[in-house]
Order: C-alpha cells, then structure tokens, then sequence
C-alpha cells in the first residue's frame, strides 16, 4: 500500500513539472534593487529591476556609455531616489566594447559586426574634407571596398551606425576658445577628426552617411539620407548631395530588425532586443525630470520596474520605413499607440519623446536631453517651418523651461523648442541598476584650438541687397551648407551652397549663394 503511495506522488509530481514549461516567448524576470545607503524618507516598497531574458538576441542594443548624472544644468551625484532618479548613467546595460585587429578593421564585441576602422578613404594617412563622399559615391565606396581579405562590404543603415554611438562625448557647438572634447565615437579605435577648418568646415560638421534615406518622398528638399554627427551625438537627414564621412560595415545584415509581439497586456515585447515597452505613452508633454518620475512610477502588467528610455534604446525602436507624410502615422511599428498633437506649423503629428540621456556640451554641463521625434522634426528657416531633420531624427533641447520662450525655435538652426516632450517607458534588456553611475568613466579628449564657429555660418547679403526669389526658394527646405541649385532667365542653371544672409535689412534668411569657381 505504502508503495502504491509513492508511486501516485511520483506521477504527481512529475505531471506537475511538465506543466511549468511553454512555448510562449521569454519574459524577462525581475531582481529586487539593492537596500540604498541613505533611507528614504517614507517608507516604501522596494522596487525590482527588470533583467534580460536567456534567450538570444538578434539585436543587442549597446549602452550608451554615459556615467555622469545631471539635474536641469549641471553634473550632480546620482540621486539615490525621487528627483531625477532613474537617468541613463543609473542603468547599465550592454558594455562598449571592441577589438582592434591588424588589418585595418575593428570588431564590435556585442554586436559580432566588424568594422572598417577609419574614414580616410583616399589613404593619406588624414581624415579631412577630401575623404567626404556623397550618398550615392559613399554606398559604391563601400559595395567595391576590398578590405582584410573580404568584399562583403556595405554601407550601414542608421540603426547598425547608431550602435557605435558613445555618450560619453562632449558637445562642442557654440565653444569660442581652445577647448578640448570627447567625441561620440571612441576614438581609441576608430579614426576621427572633427571638421575641416582648412576646407571652410564648421567644427562639427562631423555627420557620418548612412544607407538609411528619409521615408517622406513629399520633402521638397529631395532625396535626405539620415546621418550620425559623431561630433554632436546627434542623427539626422541630410540633402544627399550633402559629403558624409564612411564607415563600411560587413557581418549580420539583419542586426536592427525588430521582432515584435503584442502581449495583450498593455505592453509590446520586442525579441530582438530583449526589451518590454509600453504600448501607450505618456499621452501628455511632460518635462525631462517629469518623463523620469513617470517612467519611475509606472505601474503596468504586474510590473513596476520600468523606466525611462536611454537614447539608443529608444532609438532601437524607430521604424525608419514609416513617416507622417508616407504612411500617416509616427515611425514607429503600428503596434504602438501614439498620441497626436498638432505642431508649430500647424499640421496634425506625434511628439518628441524624451530619453533619459542628457547630452553634456563642451563646459562639462548637461542642461540639454536627447529625444527623438517620432514626427516632423521641425525647425524655423525663412520665416516658416519646415521638417528639417526627419522624423527619427535624434536631438536635443533644454530639460525644463517655457517653450512660449522660443517662438522661432532654438539657436541650432531653429529647431522647435517643445521642452514638454512625451515620454514611453521601457523595462528588461541587458541591463542592470547602478545607482552611482559610473562618473570617473572617460576618454582622452581632443584639443580643438583656436575659434569654433557656430554650426551655422552666416555671410553679408549681396550686393544690390536681396537674393532673387529663386535663390530663397532653392533653399527653403534645405540646411544651411547644403549644396542647391536655380535657374535665372538668361542665365540658365546656377549651383550655389545654402547660406544665411545677414544685412541691415535681412534677418534669419536663408538663400542659395552661387558659388564662385
């Protein structure tokens, strides 16, 4: 009898551990943050951070490097909780890490992607404005590029290019003296220059080409390729005719493709990444400091460790394919719930969202965060507002402040100024909680000597006083610096460079100049 027993608790048993098993797609499992040092000063309950799943990932987003923490200006000391806790420097995910090899390349140990490890494409042993390829010249480049024995070279699309972004870089727009910057690239092993003085270049006129081109076809400034600004920590689409550095890339094509799947729970699980989003947002601007609280305090299917994105997490999430003017929507997956606003020009789009990154300029401060526009990246040329830089364009504005202040947009060629930014929280991945940061985390910088001008040049106004209307309207939906083009009866076609124009009587205009041969 008292074997029989056993025998039906053994069956038992052994029912019951087959049911634990699924089929259904890993989850990924929470740890309980670490007793903080300081008490807080009303009891609460400890909140978990989420882990990565086992499983493998197809598309492994790298941290952003960033270990300093910032209130609204300045560097600060990781807050151990309530105001700005849970910023980019208080989770860690994926390392940077790369080799160098001895043939040229350089292999990022994340991703499995090997990359050509300088942009000195004509082989002078410098990288200036000679090396500068346009978009259609910097894809052949790399299709034709023979390099440590392999041909399967290709140009990378924005997504593989944004995971060699560093935040640890330092901004250095608008600087006037001698200064010395990190880069948004690690220099230790790829090769890097800011821009060519010699050459007429601004500083940062660092922007590296991507495969990726602007999914609006209704853009009257023509074809736009988007671009990352090694020098800024920024991307965004450029006319291309526009002369990028490149960076050729070979290994897995696929790195960047999302895997999504609606867990009928409010969330969206994406298995190449690993990470949990929320399928609503924020539903309201908020502030930088506010987005975090947000994220800190949402609850949602069951889970409360969510927080707010890092710049290259939520970038991960752009559907580059998908644009207000294309596809009516936001760039971003169907799957998703978007609040529409109505923006400064008056059209129907979707917001900016914050991340949690603060982008640190030249003086060390970090009063700007990173967002991305999941619309119309507007910005204020010639009186009006147009999309400038594309929707998933990543930028950056000031953390807090009124944005009735900034009526014509910010100084970086008028970008609109919204401060009150919306905001998706995110939970999982490979990350976990630092709560210090890691502020002694650094690079060598680079000394920039002598003046550094402003991203946007300015020239007098011709002589004889306004350009011709052809000559503004060539430029009335390009970027200062971009190459243009009009015709004038008698005259015929004239190819010009876009410029602003400041007289007595012009102000905040933007024109094609005729170049002089």
């Amino acid at each position: 009898m008292n074997t029989r027993k056993l025998f039906i608790l053994i069956i038992v048993f052994l029912f019951v551990a087959g049911c634990g098993t699924s089929s259904t797609p890993a989850q990924p499992t929470s740890l309980v943050k670490p007793t903080k040092t300081t008490p807080p000063t009303a009891a609460a309950t400890e909140k978990p951070i989420a882990t990565s799943t086992s499983a493998p990932l197809t598309y492994p987003v790298v941290d952003t490097g960033q270990g300093k923490c910032y209130d609204n200006d300045v560097e600060i000391p990781c807050p151990a909780d309530g105001v700005f806790f849970g910023q980019d420097a208080q989770y860690t995910g994926l390392e940077p890490g790369f080799t160098a090899n001895s043939d040229g390349t350089v292999s990022d140990n994340n991703t499995g992607l090997t990359w050509q490890q300088t942009p000195d494409v004509n082989g002078d042993g410098k990288i200036n404005a000679a090396d500068k390829l346009t978009f259609t010249a910097a894809g052949e480049h790399c299709t034709n590029l023979s390099l440590a024995g392999q041909d399967d070279w290709r140009l990378p699309d924005i997504k593989t290019l944004a995971s060699l972004m560093d935040f640890l870089g330092t901004d250095p727009s608008g600087a006037t003296v001698t200064i010395s910057v990190i880069p948004f690239l690690d220099s230790t092993y790829f090769g890097f220059a800011y821009g060519d003085s010699a050459a007429g270049e601004s500083t940062t006129d660092v922007q590296f080409a991507s495969s990726s081109t602007y999914a609006d076809s209704k853009t009257a400034a023509g074809l736009m390729d988007f671009a990352v600004n090694f020098a800024t920590g920024r991307i965004e689409a450029y006319n291309v005719e526009k002369k990028f550095y490149v960076l050729c890339v070979r290994g897995d094509s696929a790195y960047g493709a999302n895997q999504f799947s609606d867990s009928g729970d409010g969330t969206i699980l994406d298995q190449a990444t690993g990470l949990v989003w929320q399928k609503a947002d924020s539903t309201k601007g908020l502030n930088w400091q506010d987005a975090l609280a947000y994220c800190e305090g949402l609850s949602l299917a069951g889970k409360d460790d969510w927080r707010l994105p890092d710049a290259k997490s939520l970038q991960s999430l752009v559907d580059y394919s998908r644009s207000p003017a294309t596809t009516q929507s936001a760039a971003i997956d169907a799957l998703f719930n978007v609040t529409a606003i109505n923006n400064e020009a008056g059209q129907i789009d979707f917001p900016y969202y914050w991340t949690s990154t603060s982008l640190a300029d030249f003086s060390g401060k970090g009063s700007e965060g990173a967002y991305i526009a999941f619309g119309r990246a507007l910005g204020y040329l010639n009186k009006t507002w147009v999309d400038l830089h594309g929707a998933g364009a990543l930028r950056s504005e000031p953390k807090s402040g009124n944005p009735a202040d900034f009526p014509s947009g910010g100084s970086r060629q008028g970008e609109a100024i919204r401060i009150l930014n919306h905001a998706r929280c995110v939970r999982g991945g490979n990350v976990r909680l630092t709560p210090e940061g890691n502020p002694s985390r650094t690079r060598p910088p680079i000394p920039i000597n002598g003046f550094i001008p402003q991203p946007k040049p300015t020239v007098a106004a011709p002589a004889g006083g306004s350009p011709s209307p052809e000559a503004i309207a060539a430029c009335s939906s390009k970027s200062v610096g971009d190459p243009c083009q009009f015709t004038l009866p008698l005259i015929g076609a004239v190819n010009g460079i876009c410029k602003q124009l400041i007289s007595d009587q012009i102000t905040n205009l933007v024109a094609c100049i005729a170049s002089v041969p």
